[in-house]
């Protein structure tokens, strides 16, 4: 279900996710998000996310949700504690699959920024078995499979 799977990153309840290679910044001329490269960035040498900046971010990791399986993500508390927030969309349906999971990430702490770089642990996934198979997968009626960076919205409003 999780490529690359590290068995370091499991928990008890949950399995830790590390942030990807991408983000994508608001344009300072329209509405539209632009792709960022995180590839060079280190703990030691981070994007900063500044006070009240929202980015779309992917996770390291691809899934393969099978159809009996649902998940959910969440931040890490550490990661809460030292003001990221994170939009509550992190749904994982049955069905989800060749894709990395786009984040909406935001700081929420006024005076300063907060570090972003490849392979940070940035949240985990609970997942959930279903008690039966969907009436439709996501494989048939989503709209971000195989989505192998991370992905601004498709849907128009």
């Amino acid at each position: 279900m999780i490529v690359p799977f590290d068995l370091e990153l499991l928990n008890p309840a949950s399995i830790d996710v590390l942030l990807g290679d991408n983000l994508m910044i608001e344009s300072p001329v329209d509405m539209t998000m632009q792709l960022l490269s995180l590839q060079g960035y280190t703990a030691q040498d981070p994007y900063w996310l500044r006070p009240g900046e929202f980015v779309l971010a992917e996770t390291r990791e691809t899934f393969d949700i099978p159809e009996h399986i649902s998940g959910q993500f969440a931040l890490k508390s550490s990661r809460a504690r030292e003001g990221y927030s994170h939009m509550l969309a992190g749904w994982i349906d049955p069905g989800w699959h060749g894709s990395k999971l786009t984040l909406e990430l935001q700081n929420a702490r006024k005076m300063h920024s907060l570090p972003l770089y490849p392979g940070l642990k940035i949240g985990q996934i609970i997942f959930f078995e279903m008690s039966e198979k969907p009436l439709k997968s996501y494989a048939e009626v989503g709209h971000y499979n195989n989505d192998t960076k991370v992905s601004a919205s498709k849907v128009n409003p």
